[in-house]
């Protein structure tokens, strides 16, 4: 039986709003949570995409930087993290870049042979040891209330500042960096779920390289052993264990500033009342759940492909083992130059001629999203993220686009490999290839994310106005908890927790 009246009720049930009912309930708090979906997670769940193949998939989200050690610590969470041995490997030609976490003498003589010498593998270094600091000192003010540019400024130094904060990233990169394969290995990161002209004045590149940076204060890309929906799972059992009370299949329908919720289940309409209200959805949702005006329509610009492998595919360097280079980053296409002709060539209108996307195999650290018999003969499975695929390009003809789409991903692919990865996809019982895309739209249609932006909005800077937690809204009771608030983004549960701490907060 439902309460009428809760301390904090929380519209919608994915992992920052898990976070959040956890850190309310552990508090003492009444905790209700809403969720649309017949599951909790949103898009951090894993799932058995393909009929009959006995494979967990991280559907929609796939690795974990973001999320902080103390998070899982604080809520004593049952998940384990695998750090990658590899970093990432690039292909160029018959060769590549190997970034080998484990091996310093193996990248360095990889560097020597892609680049010709030492001087882009110091810059590597350079830069990189910029970014780390960085890291240090950022992570740990995301789980505290907001600094403001002059007392960020000054934490992270004259430097970086300079190279990450105020400097378009892609003008920072070309700088430093003469290889065009390096820059465009580096600017990938400022790339990802992120539609930016890196060279361009509104910094947008630059906030997204940051995120992909700063983590947990080391910065790695960690695999969530048993899928994302591990994580998920472990939030909700701890969310439950606290006594917060989780609802599915409860659609939200309005909010009311005043601490009034309306939703819809099986048995019909409801309505509860919440001291605090957190609202775990986009920006966009929040405001049309408020009959406020919306506002623009985010673009998300990117495509997803989830593949069932029957064995990994060769590559046209015989001295790297596909399973260090898929293990790791796989990057496709992705140099300075490409990277820039595949966003002019979107900007247009166009699905790019040669789409830049990178890949990895989760189940090359973590063997158990497989099943028994898959394990045994040599499956993998196969995560495409790809560059450049803004929701403009899928509008008139989603269907068609999301075909053309991947027809070009999936060629841009076979370019850097020794055979086609079509080739080596595993076929389900039915007989269909173990392959499925997603586009922005697609998010749009299936997860309610306006314009299928992964990260909600644009990212922002972790800075703002001193005091609050970058979560407030224009409503004391209304606090916005998803990855739309300010250092939101990500598989992270830094907006959940922030958000808590302050719903706990007296209200004025």
């Amino acid at each position: 039986m439902l309460r009428s009246r809760y301390e904090a009720v929380i519209v919608g049930g994915g992992h920052n709003g898990l976070v959040a009912a956890t850190y309310l309930a552990r508090a003492g708090r009444r905790v209700l949570v809403l969720e649309r979906l017949g599951h909790v997670g949103g898009l951090a769940v894993s799932a058995q995409a393909f009929p009959g193949v006995d494979a967990r998939l991280s559907r929609y989200s796939y690795l974990v930087s973001l999320l902080p050690s103390k998070i899982v610590t604080d809520l004593g969470l049952k998940i384990e993290l695998r750090r990658r041995r590899y970093a990432s490997y690039t292909p160029v030609g018959d060769t590549g870049l190997l970034v080998d976490n484990g091996d310093a003498a193996r990248t360095a003589a990889s560097f020597a042979r892609v680049t010709g010498g030492t001087g882009e593998l110091e810059a590597w270094r350079r830069f990189y040891g910029m970014t780390a600091e960085v890291a240090r000192r950022i992570a740990p003010t995301l789980l505290e209330p907001l600094a403001d540019r002059a007392a960020t400024r000054n934490l992270v130094g004259e430097e970086a500042w300079r190279d990450l904060f105020e400097r378009p990233i892609g003008e920072v990169v070309d700088e430093r960096f003469a290889d065009d394969t390096v820059r465009g290995v580096v600017l990938t990161d400022a790339l990802i779920g992120t539609f930016a002209d890196p060279a361009g004045p509104d910094l947008l590149a630059n906030r997204c390289l940051l995120y992909h940076v700063i983590g947990d204060g080391t910065g790695d890309w960690n695999v969530p052993v048993g899928g994302m929906g591990a994580v998920s799972g472990a939030l909700a059992d701890a969310a439950r264990a606290a006594g917060a009370e989780i609802l599915t299949g409860a659609e939200v329908l309005a909010v009311d500033p005043s601490g009034e919720v309306s939703f819809r289940d099986t048995l019909g309409e409801h309505t509860v009342t919440g001291e605090r209200i957190l609202a775990n959805v986009p920006p966009a949702v929040l405001a049309r759940l408020l009959g406020d005006a919306e506002p623009a329509t985010p673009e998300g610009a990117q495509l997803k492909v989830n593949m069932v492998l029957s064995r990994l595919p060769r590559l046209r360097d015989t001295g790297v083992d596909p399973a260090a280079a898929f293990s790791g980053t796989f990057h496709i296409n992705e140099g300075r130059d490409r990277l820039a002709r595949a966003y002019r060539e979107a900007s247009a209108g166009r699905i790019p001629s040669l789409p830049p996307a990178e890949v990895y195999c989760h189940s090359l650290t973590d063997p158990s999203i497989l099943g028994p018999e898959l394990r045994r003969s040599g499956a993998h499975t196969m995560t495409l993220f790809g560059l450049h695929m803004p929701a403009r390009l899928f509008r008139e003809d989603p269907a068609g686009a999301r075909e053309a789409a991947l027809r070009a991903t999936l060629a841009s692919m076979n370019e850097v490999l020794a055979e086609p990865v079509e080739d080596c996809l595993l076929r389900a019982p039915d007989g269909s290839p173990c392959l499925e895309a997603k586009t922005p739209v697609d998010l749009e249609n299936e997860a309610g994310l306006p314009g299928g932006h992964i990260f909600h909005r644009d990212l922002s800077w972790p800075y703002g106005e001193p005091g609050g937690w970058g979560v407030e809204t224009a409503f004391e009771r209304v606090l916005l908890c998803g990855a739309g608030a300010r250092r939101g983004g990500g598989v992270s549960g830094i907006p959940g927790h922030n958000a808590a701490m302050a719903a706990m907060a007296p209200l004025t």
